[in-house]
């Protein structure tokens, strides 16, 4: 399972915040781990410099090996919680999906 990183303009993609993420990416999926070939995480700032409420995005896309490509979207106010919170949702999702499938 490959796990890519994009960061819009306004998010520095420290390599330090990438390892760790991904290190909890494989942490939380290791059970699908042999059904998704590829992990795409992107992380942005939606307002740019201006302050918000909940204006960091996490969008993360699994490609699960012969199904459509699943993606979840999280919003909060630091990027570390929308992180957290996309995960636990393509984590449901994942398990969501691949039940179904086994059930067919």
């Amino acid at each position: 399972m490959k796990i890519q990183f994009n960061t819009d303009k306004n998010i520095e993609g420290h390599e330090r915040l990438e390892t760790f993420f991904a290190g909890e990416l494989e942490k939380d999926l290791a059970r699908f781990e042999d059904k998704i070939t590829r992990i795409e995480v992107h992380l942005g700032d939606e307002n740019s410099d201006k302050g918000g409420v909940n204006d960091k995005r996490c969008l993360i896309e699994a490609r699960p090996a012969k199904l459509q490509p699943v993606a979840v979207t999280a919003h909060a106010d630091t990027i570390e919680k929308a992180f957290f919170l996309a995960a636990e949702k393509i984590k449901k999702t994942l398990t969501t999906t691949f039940e179904k499938q086994s059930a067919y």
